[in-house]
């Protein structure tokens, strides 16, 4: 197996020579039903709408095919050491099933062993918490469970937290309130804080070193203010097994990840496991679980119309690397969604802003885009002039579901709010493809802003488990294509490296001082 760059790749210059298609040439309804690719957990990929024509298609094949994508990506599940800044394994899809049926080993043990006995052990403990065997130091049930832990130890379980809460308060399961705490403004513990009973709250405090200092400060803070109960039979740790934490007497329990799971892949590891499954039930994680492996699976596919993580990674990279689009939006047509393109933000800038390879040379082509999003409707009312009108093209990812979490809904006009957020859905998709042609200047949209469509018929936690994996996959295959380590985070450690040094006194860097002094 051969890890080249992006532009030395034969199959890559005759894509980017194939000549550019036009949405408004290829948009038919054949294509739409045509362009269609089952994703898992009930979603499906469709990219009808992007500048694709058969012809390229081929040539995504020959280039998936010449670059040994789906090999790659095996070899990531396997257990090769694939992130080569750290030297480590990647081992994220192992938390929710073995795709290859072989044993993974490392540390002197079998990783999916190690993976499925914390999750044994978070059914146990969320099990006994729900019941209100496990209750709080003065003798209460818990009714609440607040997470304390930043970037990738907040993003993506408190997205999948918000994603579900609906669902459940819909279904016969018993909610648990969720609340988090991530900034080491204090102000974002205090708002939180203020809205809890510390008698009946229980608090995941995740750091995998257990050193983290913005989660320390907030642990301490949180600690500090919990008047009238013992602390420790209010806190459970997630951290590795060699952290401080992992046998502390401050701790009612702790549950073990490992080195091997960034932190923005870690929301299918204790990570999210521990607050989604007190939250919203073991069995519905355990769903989730299922519909990240069944994305899993699917992108075990060589084919790439068969593949949605893998078709939408070469159709991103496409967009990226022919047309030259610098941003992509993330657009789902769901109020459940509104922090998942947060989480993709970090998972698709922290994993492919890279300007080297994943030898440490500098590449000679753009890699990672910027990502951004909001839920539809609202982003229409936003930020949807700029895309339908503005001087830059930015591709466009939509997310959508036939029927509502809550199945609650009116008929006003002869339609009911689902049915109108839909035909918003559709009627974007088909405005941006198509644009408007109109003698005032003014009013005229030129069409030809290209978009996809993920969709499934309800947010359940199979589909959003399938959701999540899509986005890691996609993630991991643009980063084989740029041939980049899309699995360590090396341009987040100067700020933290710089933020002790004032917090030492600047030692000696009088420019750091000097903006030190107007904050400090």
């Amino acid at each position: 197996m051969e890890y080249r760059n992006l532009n030395e790749l034969k199959s890559f210059n005759e894509l980017a020579n194939s000549g550019k298609c036009q949405v408004k040439t290829l948009l038919t309804k054949e294509r739409v039903a045509k362009c269609s690719i089952p994703a898992g957990g009930t979603l499906t990929y469709n990219y009808a709408a992007m500048p694709v024509s058969d012809e390229q298609v081929k040539l995504l094949q020959a280039l998936s095919d010449e670059d040994e994508l789906v090999a790659k990506y095996r070899a990531v599940l396997s257990g090769e050491m694939m992130n080569p800044g750290e030297k480590r394994l990647v081992l994220h899809q192992l938390t929710r099933g073995n795709c290859l049926g072989t044993a993974v080993s490392a540390d002197g043990e079998d990783k999916g062993e190690f993976y499925a006995s914390q999750l044994a052990r978070i059914r146990e403990f969320s099990e006994k918490v729900r019941s209100g065997e496990i209750k709080g130091s003065t003798g209460k049930p818990f009714d609440t469970v607040c997470q304390i832990g930043i970037g990738g130890s907040d993003l993506g379980p408190r997205a999948l937290y918000l994603a579900l809460a609906e669902y459940i308060n819909n279904s016969p399961v018993k909610h648990l309130n969720a609340k988090f705490i991530s900034n080491v403004d204090p102000d974002d513990a205090a708002a939180v804080i203020g809205t809890i009973d510390p008698e009946t709250t229980l608090f995941v405090l995740v750091s995998k070193s257990g050193t983290t200092l913005e989660t320390l400060t907030n642990q301490m803070l949180v600690t500090s203010s919990l008047k009238g109960v013992d602390p420790a039979k209010h806190l459970v740790a997630v951290t590795s097994k060699t952290s401080p934490l992992a046998s502390s007497k401050d701790v009612l329990d702790a549950f073990f990840i490992d080195d091997y799971i960034g932190g923005r892949y870690s929301s299918t590891s204790a990570v999210g496991g521990v607050i989604l499954s007190v939250a919203l039930g073991y069995e519905t994680f355990e769903e989730l679980l299922a519909g990240a492996h069944e994305a899993d699976m699917n992108a075990l596919e060589t084919d790439v119309t068969k593949n949605a993580a893998l078709m939408d990674a070469l159709i991103g990279m496409y967009l990226r690397n022919v047309y030259g689009y610098p941003s992509t939006a993330i657009l789902p047509y769901s109020q459940a969604l509104s922090r998942f393109p947060a989480h993709l933000q970090q998972l698709d800038m922290e994993s492919n802003g890279k300007h080297v390879n994943r030898f440490g040379e500098p590449v000679d082509y753009v890699t990672g885009p910027v990502i951004f999003g909001e839920p539809g409707t609202n982003g229409q009312h936003s930020f949807y002039q700029l895309l339908h009108q503005g001087t830059d093209i930015v591709p466009l990812q939509f997310i959508g579901f036939k029927n509502s979490q809550a199945g609650k809904d009116i008929v006003i006009e002869g339609s009911t709010s689902q049915v109108k957020l839909n035909a918003n859905l559709a009627a974007q998709i088909v405005a941006f493809a198509l644009g408007k042609d109109d003698a005032n200047p003014n009013k005229q949209f030129d069409g030809e802003r290209p978009s996809s469509l993920i969709h499934a018929d309800r947010l359940t936690p199979k589909a959003l488990g399938a959701l999540l994996s899509h986005f890691e996959n996609k993630v991991m295959f643009q980063g084989f294509l740029w041939n980049l380590n899309s699995f360590d985070q090396e341009g987040v450690q100067l700020g933290k490296v710089l933020a002790k040094k004032v917090l030492k006194g600047c030692e000696g860097d009088e420019v750091l001082k000097a903006y030190a002094d107007l904050l400090i």
